[in-house]
């Protein structure tokens, strides 16, 4: 059971960076913007190889600033 559990997270989480990554990639901002939104992307796949779940709530804080519009500071 804990591993259907855990199989059924790495799907939810690996379809939501995929729609991230496309959302990233849509969004009408400087390139400094995108790259760093990119990187943090980067940072929630490398999270998703050694913990799942601090990965998944990393990715629900990205995916709730890109909804609200909240994107990093262009450097």
């Amino acid at each position: 059971m804990e591993r259907d559990s855990q199989l059924e997270l790495y799907e939810a989480v690996a379809a939501r960076l995929k729609e991230a990554h496309t959302r990233v990639r849509a969004l009408q901002v400087p390139e400094g913007v995108r790259m760093a939104l990119s990187r943090k992307l980067l940072v929630v796949t490398a999270a998703a190889k050694h913990d799942l779940k601090d990965a998944a709530a990393r990715l629900d804080r990205l995916m709730k600033d890109l909804d609200e519009g909240r994107f990093p500071e262009d450097d």
